[in-house]
């Protein structure tokens, strides 16, 4: 394949630069404008419970989770001053007014709810929903942030606009602007080494030609890709990286030995047919080695790391294949003046006397010294990652000055709750025949966890355990009726209603992992499975508990008690936990997915069936008797799936 490359490379050069000249062309009409069909989102599982249950709340009720907040600002110290409370009124009615925001509450539309006034009573927050995919709440946010942005020079309040939308506006916007400057930045300061490492102006100038066609090719074949699937916008980062990394690297191994073969007094046609068998099976092997590495980021279910794959391996084989005919091929048309506009000449040192010969010799005659001081510096560089605790992005990873990371920095020290964190509860059934008594009794339950600052339903808002001293109410008291607001109207929709829960405390933290614990901790009618002792960076996602002939989520009586608990795991990969109270093997085939006995694991004295799916993605793990069925899947390999079983407990 190699010695081809060469011949086509040797005895058609130019046709090989037409090409490539043409090429690029088209590829850059075609790909340039790839970023505007890229998404900006993609970072949860479609397939998980709480992305499903996002989609119902959307799809029945036509609502979700707050994402926009409005941080409204007193000039003169008093959010209940007349002024204020009509501009702010009129700050709320404006926003309900707008198309595509939805489920808008303010401290002056709530009576003056203390949970959205900060403790000076200076700021004051109006919560909304902008309905749709990531896509179409960028492009909405985009609008409506400078338009209600305000700095209170000469008006009543100042308005600043933050919330999980704004804050995913400010991270593409600074991820665009910093990519650009880090691009202006690394390329002269690259073009500088490249030219002091050849020592020649147009042996420096070839990697970069092959890195720019590398990532207008990528581009190209993103663009296609974006047809088919959805591709993360943050692939545009691992391509221009990658790609110009990769081009340099190649290139340095195919121009420094053709170079070293024209020193060798070989015309130039031998000395690229030399440089392929050579130096050209490192960068073939190379260029296959990384692409095949960044394939292992397609078994994620998450397009941003599927997006990774994408990227990687086009950009790191388009530069292996550019490395081993492009740049042969101009290699050829220079000849000897591939080292024109010399600034200086290098003395060549011939390999066996060079620094890294006597290196390389130094090392062998002293393998284990070297390699225990190898991997104590390696172990000392990785020491710090022992404290890593990885969760998902929020303002917090904005610099500060930021608006996302400016109304997020506020909210957190002066707040009493999370509003733009609140957990939407979706009841397991059909809540329209309900009786308001049982969701009563259930806001009351849940509003009496710890860490709830308050609890929405159709029956009202009730006081959250967490601040429940703070404002001087009881914990699952109810504060503001169904009738003093038309919004509680719409925690009912098509077959069901649902819940909001609003948190005292950062829903991404140990204590917002407590108020998941203290569901769990429910008495149910029989000892149900729960883990214990998790690593650092597990988040459960879902917590469900279904008596038999309650409605389930179909609407339809469940035929078991049925206990369902879903993790996150630190690589955002959904493994999930049902259990029910018999031996039902219809709970077992829906669980697997149609899955087939595949072995069995012994786990702490027990025996699990293995089961996998038929499509080969999905493992499970089922324990069985003829009085409880408990079944673990993931999208994860059965050692993952045992080491979790093994964290088991009953409770």
């Amino acid at each position: 394949m190699l010695t081809r490359f060469a011949h086509l490379a040797t005895r058609r050069s130019r046709g090989v630069l037409i090409a490539a000249v043409l090429f690029v062309v088209f590829a850059g009409a075609f790909g340039g404008g790839v970023a505007e069909n890229l998404t900006a989102g993609g970072f949860v599982d479609p397939a998980t419970e709480s992305t499903r249950a996002e989609d119902a709340l959307a799809e029945r009720f036509d609502t979700g989770v707050p994402n926009l907040v409005l941080l409204v600002t007193a000039p003169g110290g008093d959010v209940d001053a007349p002024e204020v409370t009509e501009a702010g009124r009129a700050l709320t009615e404006e926003l309900a007014a707008e198309d595509h925001v939805t489920d808008v509450v303010s401290y002056w539309s709530e009576g003056g709810a203390p949970p959205l006034r900060n403790d000076d009573g200076d700021r004051a927050l109006v919560i909304a929903h902008i309905p749709g995919d990531d896509d179409q709440v960028e492009e909405r946010i985009a609008e409506l942030g400078p338009r209600y942005s305000q700095d209170g020079e000469g008006e009543a309040i100042a308005v600043e606009v933050g919330g999980f939308a704004q804050v995913f506006h400010d991270i593409g916007e600074t991820l665009e602007e910093d990519l650009l400057r880090a691009e202006m930045i690394a390329l002269p300061i690259t073009l500088i080494l490249l030219v002091v490492i050849f020592g020649s102006v147009v042996a420096a100038t070839l990697p970069l030609i092959v890195g720019v066609l590398s990532i207008i090719g990528t581009f190209f074949v993103l663009q296609v890709m974006s047809g088919f699937t959805d591709v993360s916008i943050y692939a545009l980062n691992l391509t221009t990286a990658l790609g110009l990394g990769l081009a340099i690297d190649y290139s340095l191994f195919i121009v420094s030995r053709f170079r070293e073969e024209l020193r060798g007094g070989h015309e130039p046609r031998v000395a690229v047919v030399r440089t392929l068998r050579t130096a050209g099976r490192t960068v073939a092997f190379s260029a296959l080695t990384v692409a095949a590495s960044l394939l292992a980021t397609l078994v994620f279910p998450i397009t941003f790391l599927r997006s990774f794959a994408y990227a990687g391996v086009a950009v790191a084989l388009l530069a292996g294949l550019f490395s081993l005919l492009v740049l042969p091929a101009i290699l050829v048309v220079l000849g000897h003046r591939v080292n024109a506009l010399t600034l200086w000449r290098r003395s060549v040192t011939p390999p066996e006397e060079g620094f890294w010969h006597r290196t390389a010799v130094r090392v062998m005659r002293r393998p284990i010294p070297y390699a225990t001081g190898a991997i104590a510096i390696l172990l000392l560089l990785g020491a710090p990652f022992l404290g890593l605790r990885l969760t998902q992005p929020d303002d917090r990873v904005l610099p500060p000055g930021s608006d996302g990371r400016v109304v997020g920095d506020v909210v957190r020290e002066e707040f009493s709750s999370e509003e733009a964190g609140a957990l939407s509860v979706v009841p397991a059934g059909d809540a329209s025949g309900a009786a308001e008594a049982d969701i009563d009794a259930y806001a009351v339950t849940l509003a009496g966890l710890p860490g709830v600052s308050r609890v929405d339903a159709v029956t009202g808002t009730y006081c959250g355990e967490g601040v429940a001293e703070q404002f001087g109410c009881e914990p699952g008291q109810l504060v503001l009726g169904p009738d003093t607001s038309p919004r509680y109207a719409g925690f009912v929709g098509e077959g069901g209603s649902y819940l909001s829960v609003v948190p005292a405390v950062e829903p991404l933290s140990p204590e917002g992992e407590d108020l998941v614990e203290a569901v769990r901790d429910t008495e149910a009618p029989f000892p149900v499975l729960a883990p214990t002792n998790l690593p650092s960076g597990w988040r459960a996602t879902r917590v469900t508990w279904v008596q038999q002939g309650d409605p389930f989520l179909n609407g339809q009586p469940s035929p078991r008690n049925l206990w369902q608990l879903g993790f996150l795991t630190p690589d955002d990969m959904f493994i999930d936990l049902n259990q029910g109270d018999a031996r039902v093997p219809e709970l077992i085939e829906e669980q697997t997915r149609q899955g087939v006995a595949d072995g069995e694991s012994s786990i702490g004295g027990q025996t699990w069936q293995r089961m996998l799916s038929e499509d080969g993605r999905t493992r499970s793990l089922v324990l069985s008797d003829p009085e409880v069925t408990a079944i673990i899947s993931a999208d994860l390999p059965y050692a993952a799936l045992e080491a979790y079983a093994s964290t088991m407990s009953t409770g």
